[in-house]
């Protein structure tokens, strides 16, 4: 069973292989000029892609094609030379040039999941007694698509991380004049109001002491992209305990979220000779 469909991960290897440098085949060093051969990028991609959706270690999923110590030093080696990052910001970019990113409605939340390896962003999950986890504080637009992110302690609250949060909108280049924020009512103080005024935002905070139903708002995309997150099981129940590598998973994860958003919005807004007679 592949992790991702195939219409979905080709034209994401294609672009992620785009970002990479030109390496030899084998280590032109090597004196007799017989060195084994370099692990083609695509095998370690495809297998990093498993380790992200099944969650399972990088032990398991290796094989004959490619070993546990290969998905590690060639996943290194990209988050080095910014990989990641990068795809995600080129997919974030295309979707906002061909369907449009709706910024006038954000949406910030933060979700616990489990970290029971611990790690440099772990802490004690006051939800599942005191065991470790991880918290991440999430910003989407109107439909939902991930903007940024901010990783912390799962025993860390949510409202002291909106600053940092917001902070990603530094990221996105222009933004609409009015901006309404909406938060569940874990961030209803004055000290977030404060911080949404001083930035020109408009806050749509839920009232403690009501039943999130009545007042639900627009708040239900971020809890939406929670769930999409959490289908990545490495994501849900995370082993890695160094930050950089989470980071590099999420921004892997948000560019799938994003490109899967972006071909399913153009089945209806665009036509092409090849256009399936099927929504993917």
């Amino acid at each position: 069973m592949p992790a991702v469909p195939s219409w979905l991960s080709d034209p994401l290897w294609d672009q992620f292989a785009a970002l990479l440098p030109p390496r030899p085949a084998t280590d032109p060093t090597h004196p007799l000029g017989c060195h084994r051969r370099r692990i083609t990028d695509r095998i370690v991609f495809d297998k990093l892609l498993q380790v992200l959706r099944f969650g399972c270690s990088y032990e398991g999923i290796a094989d004959t094609t490619c070993s546990a110590t290969t998905i590690r030093n060639r996943r290194d080696e990209w988050i080095s030379l910014g990989v990641f990052t990068q795809l995600k910001t080129i997919v974030l970019d295309a979707y906002d040039r061909m369907v449009g990113l709706l910024l006038d409605d954000l949406a910030i939340d933060g979700c616990i999941t489990k970290a029971p390896g611990g790690g440099e962003i772990a802490g004690r999950s006051p939800v599942d007694r005191g065991k470790q986890g991880m918290k991440r504080s999430v910003m989407v637009e109107a439909r939902g698509i991930p903007l940024g992110r901010v990783l912390a302690g799962a025993n860390r609250h949510d409202s002291p991380l909106l600053e940092s949060t917001l902070d990603r909108l530094d990221d996105l280049g222009p933004l609409p004049d009015t901006i309404t924020v909406h938060l569940d009512a874990g961030y209803d103080s004055a000290a977030s109001r404060t911080l949404l005024a001083s930035r020109g935002l408009t806050a749509e905070i839920a009232a403690k002491g009501v039943k999130a139903p009545i007042q639900a708002t627009r708040r239900w995309h971020v809890e939406r992209t929670n769930a999409w997150h959490n289908a990545f099981n490495r994501l849900q129940r995370c082993y890695e305990r160094k930050e950089r590598v989470i980071d590099a998973l999420f921004d892997l994860a948000d560019a799938i979220i994003t490109f899967r958003s972006l071909i399913r919005q153009a089945w209806t807004l665009y036509r092409w000779d090849n256009r399936p007679t099927r929504r993917p």
